[in-house]
């Protein structure tokens, strides 16, 4: 169900009307760790375990802060 607050609308002068903008999540730089942990991951496939074990810890680690940040955002 949406609140009043998501239902409000503005009105112009002109008699336009335009929806309150939604609440976006503040930026983070998570998605680049996620990724650049399984460039790791993949990396370590071809090369040498550490590697892949480096980037699963990355993406583990970049994910829970990620959600972490989403879910504090609420």
């Amino acid at each position: 169900m949406a609140s009043e607050q998501d239902q409000q609308v503005r009105v112009s002068e002109d008699g336009w009307s335009s929806p309150v903008p939604d609440r976006l999540p503040p930026p983070t730089y998570a998605p680049v760790f996620v990724a650049l942990g399984v460039t790791f991951l993949l990396f370590g496939v071809v090369s040498s375990y550490i590697f892949s074990a480096a980037g699963a810890i990355l993406i583990v680690v970049s994910a829970a802060k990620w959600v972490g940040e989403l879910m504090h955002g609420e």
